[in-house]
């Protein structure tokens, strides 16, 4: 039924013995991807053993059944069990972003709105942040730009998870979805006259990737080095350690000053140049391909308005998949499991509704 099911196998076989081989530790780039790989196809191949099994089983169980009835309950245990299995293998093997079992990098720019918009992108800083501690991953801040009020004109973070594990439960997998506009309704402290307003954040998903991953030529950059500065003369520099990097091909700009010696700015700028030019790229190959496939990366598409936060009501509202809750309060301080566990089903439903139409 499974027709990948021995390559699979063969495969896991494989990267099994590359983590046994101490050369294979000793390049740091290469462990984490035979390690990745190997996280992703452990629930697969786990799952096709048990299938195996009770294949088996209900075989043996079927012959029995003619000779004693005593065997016809068994028979329809195993039933019900190989049905459970077909259908979690068939939610495994459907196609999906290679990307998902890695860790991620977060960009959130201020939009309409002003210092308003610039505190809620803090706020949306402070919603990634505790979720992801309270998932046990470590969150680094590569690059920000606060104002005078603390709010964030950018802020870029790293998010990663201490080890390697299944796709659904790493940094990209589950927060590629948070990619696009987030729009809050609420009275700015700003506000003397107490009306509601309306602004918005943009937030863009990249996954974090190997230096190894992509290929980037010197001479097609353009580094820059100036003066670092903070609101109120907050962490003011007094030597030109910030790094502004521009990619000549692409014409995409990344900039760093949260370090305090220019080397290690360059170095974090050059993360976030990875991540998007890894993103620009598959964006660019998905509008060539599948609808399938271009849903997933338009998550990333920071003109999209995705969510609503309005704080008169305590709601949250995701447009893309009707989800509405009113604990918006819960959310804000890290509580985004129940719209991440939406956003996860409707992906699975999607990918396996064109995994169907590509097998028919």
């Amino acid at each position: 039924m499974f027709e990948a099911a021995d390559h699979l196998r063969a495969e896991f076989a494989e990267l099994e013995a590359a983590l046994a081989d101490p050369g294979v530790h000793a390049d740091m780039a290469k462990a984490r991807k035979v390690g990745r790989r190997y996280a992703e196809l452990t629930p697969i191949v786990r799952a096709l053993d048990e299938y195996d099994r009770v294949s088996d089983d209900l075989t043996a169980a079927r012959e029995l059944v003619d000779e004693d009835e005593s065997f016809a309950a068994e028979v329809t245990e195993l039933s019900d069990r190989q049905e459970v299995l077909v259908e979690r293998l068939t939610k495994l093997l459907a196609p999906r972003d290679p990307n998902d079992s890695g860790d991620a990098l977060i960009e959130i720019k201020s939009g309409e709105g002003g210092e308003e918009s610039a505190l809620f992108a803090g706020d949306l800083l402070k919603m990634y942040t505790r979720y992801a501690e309270s998932r046990g991953w470590k969150v680094e801040v590569l690059d920000a730009q606060e104002t005078d009020l603390g709010g964030y004109k950018s802020v870029t973070i790293a998010v990663k998870a201490n080890s390697v594990g299944d796709p659904d439960s790493m940094p990209y997998g589950v927060l590629k979805f948070e990619g696009g506009v987030h729009r809050v309704q609420r009275v700015p402290v700003t506000e003397s006259q107490g009306r509601v307003h309306t602004s918005a954040a943009g937030v863009l998903v990249m996954p974090e990737v190997e230096e190894t991953e992509v290929e980037i030529d010197e001479n097609d950059l353009r580094i820059d080095v100036f003066r670092a500065s903070g609101p109120g003369g907050q962490g003011v520099n007094t030597t030109d350690s910030a790094v502004r990097i521009t990619h000549l091909p692409s014409g995409i700009v990344v900039s760093c000053q949260n370090e305090r010696s220019q080397l290690q700015n360059r170095e974090q700028a050059m993360r976030m140049l990875r991540a998007r030019l890894i993103t620009a790229a598959e964006e660019e190959a998905a509008n060539a391909a599948s609808a399938a496939r271009k849903s997933q990366v338009r998550t990333v598409d920071r003109s999209e308005r995705i969510r609503t936060y309005n704080f008169a009501e305590n709601r949250i509202a995701d447009h893309r998949i009707g989800f509405k809750a009113y604990n918006l309060d819960q959310v804000l301080n890290g509580d985004m499991g129940a719209v991440i566990a939406a956003l996860q089903e409707a992906d699975i439903a999607e990918r396996l509704a064109h995994f169907g139409d590509a097998a028919s």
